[in-house]
């Protein structure tokens, strides 16, 4: 596997609500596709549409998953797996598209999930949906892991993706963008993220892609 069979899905852009610590700013939405031998499997799904309280407050312009995958030469029935950072609206909207395809969520974050005001229920829960509850770390596939990360949530969830050209990191939303995950404050689920001196390090929120830097030569 390559480093460029991670794929990167812009699948909304929203406007941040006064209640928001972004009030006002413009955010992206993405998702990633992981292209495998015998199928793809799918980081978040973005927002879904219908909603009247994510429509007043976010504004969403949404980009159909199917659609997406198509643009980046994929095929929406080769999906096999679902992986969700956590499962607020902005992540797990689209799944719909994908009855019966298995979703990986961890325990705590699908009864999260189920208290009112932690994401639209209906996007979580609709017909056949079928969830593979976790606990803690997982190995996915031969060079496929999911790792613990809360902060977030309670039961946020990142992945790591060995290629031929490193270490891949799918943060999720263990930080909001780049510049915090390089920068800025760090709980455990950050430090444990940038211990792994990833290769590539994207972001749920942010097109910005982290690189490893080089070590500094010694005179």
């Amino acid at each position: 596997m390559k480093a460029t069979d991670v794929v990167p899905l812009h699948l909304a852009d929203v406007i941040y609500p006064e209640m928001h610590p972004l009030a006002g700013e413009t955010g992206i939405v993405l998702a990633f596709a992981i292209r495998l031998p015998d199928g793809v499997l799918l980081f978040d799904s973005g927002v879904g549409e219908g909603d009247a309280w994510v429509d007043e407050n976010y504004r969403p312009r949404v980009r159909e998953i199917g659609e997406a995958l198509r643009g980046a030469g994929l095929d929406a029935a080769n999906v096999r797996t679902i992986v969700h950072s956590h499962l607020h609206f902005d992540h797990c909207g689209q799944d719909r598209a994908f009855p019966g395809v298995p979703i990986v969520v961890q325990r705590i974050e699908h009864e999260a999930a189920r208290v009112a005001g932690h994401t639209v229920p209906e996007w979580v829960d609709f017909p056949g949906s079928r969830y593979e509850d976790i606990e803690g770390d997982r190995e996915l596939a031969p060079g496929i892991s999911v790792l613990a990360t809360p902060g977030h949530t309670l039961g946020h969830q990142s992945l790591v993706i060995r290629t031929d050209d490193g270490l891949v990191l799918l943060v999720g939303q263990a930080s909001q963008d780049a510049r915090s995950f390089a920068t800025g404050e760090a709980d455990d689920s950050v430090t444990r993220l940038r211990a792994l001196n990833a290769e590539r390090i994207h972001f749920s929120h942010d097109r910005a892609v982290l690189r490893r830097r080089a070590p500094v030569a010694r005179a």
